[in-house]
């Protein structure tokens, strides 16, 4: 009964977001906003991300967001091939906002950098991530990959060793923090994204959001919602405890979680990471 009420909820959403958008915007078309994809690394903030966009559709003539994300890896573990991704970018109808965990791939770059188009691309302190992940693999996500595995060690300060080092055995795969963040460095050198540091979202929220706006604009189009009004919309529309995944939405908590073990253990594995993403200016931390 409640999977069959979610299910039609789940296939209605569409439209009754489609018919509330057509009266928000009766005198707008969806085809003159530019297409817009909210990327992210994943822990990184992806639900704050979402709620932003979700905002854009109070400001902008965009019917809704797209309810599921476009992912790399699914729910079992398996990795999905580049035509799949391909398929759900293009599925994306006109005037719907997607958003997802994707990689820097070729194929992927290659469609979502055209002219005209608008994307983001959130990530987050790498220590930070790490501690996220395991809270979420271990109580969050009965689904994920490492659950049993995490759940079986000792305590988080063990399942945090994993983390940071990855493992690679018994069937078990998950790669080191360093190479967690290749990806990362990829998105950053590509051209016609913008990326966004989590901290920043947290920390200087307005300004960033007006940079976000302002990557919209640069497309060519112009947000028909005064500035002012449009930044208002958007700070109410951040409600990060509505998040199912929602535990601290904080910045630098690493610290309470990383011991001086931890700590050289990361830096042995991660090397200059931090610097090279700009969060440490040096590996005395």
């Amino acid at each position: 009964m409640n999977k069959g009420y979610h299910a039609v909820r789940r296939s209605l959403r569409p439209l009754v977001k489609s018919l509330q958008a057509i009266l928000r915007w009766r005198r707008l078309k969806f085809d003159e906003a530019p297409p817009i994809f909210g990327n992210a690394k994943p822990k990184s903030g992806s639900h704050l991300l979402y709620q932003i966009l979700s905002g854009y559709t109070r400001i902008m003539p965009y019917r809704y967001v797209e309810a599921e994300p476009i992912r790399t890896i699914t729910a079992e573990g398996r990795r999905r091939t580049a035509a799949e991704i391909l398929a759900d970018l293009k599925r994306l109808p006109r005037g719907v906002i997607g958003w997802g965990y994707l990689e820097a791939s070729p194929e992927n770059i290659a469609f979502l950098v055209r002219p005209g188009r608008v994307n983001y691309f959130l990530y987050r302190d790498p220590r930070d991530m790490l501690v996220s992940h395991v809270f979420f693999a271990t109580e969050m996500h009965p689904g994920h990959g490492m659950h049993a595995y995490y759940n079986a060690l000792p305590d988080f300060n063990a399942r945090l060793k994993v983390a940071i080092t990855g493992i690679d055995q018994d069937g078990l795969r998950m790669v080191s923090v360093r190479q967690r963040y290749e990806d990362v460095f990829r998105w950053l050198e590509t051209p016609g994204v913008m990326c966004i540091r989590f901290e920043d979202l947290v920390e200087r929220r307005a300004a960033t959001l007006q940079a976000m706006l302002d990557e919209v604009e640069k497309s060519g189009y112009r947000i028909p919602t005064p500035r002012e009004e449009a930044l208002r919309l958007l700070m109410a529309a951040i409600q990060p405890q509505r998040s199912a995944t929602f535990r601290s939405g904080k910045s630098g908590t690493w610290r309470q979680y990383f011991t001086e073990e931890h700590k050289r253990l990361f830096k042995e594995v991660a090397g200059d990471l931090l610097i090279r993403l700009g969060y440490e200016t040096d590996n005395d931390w």
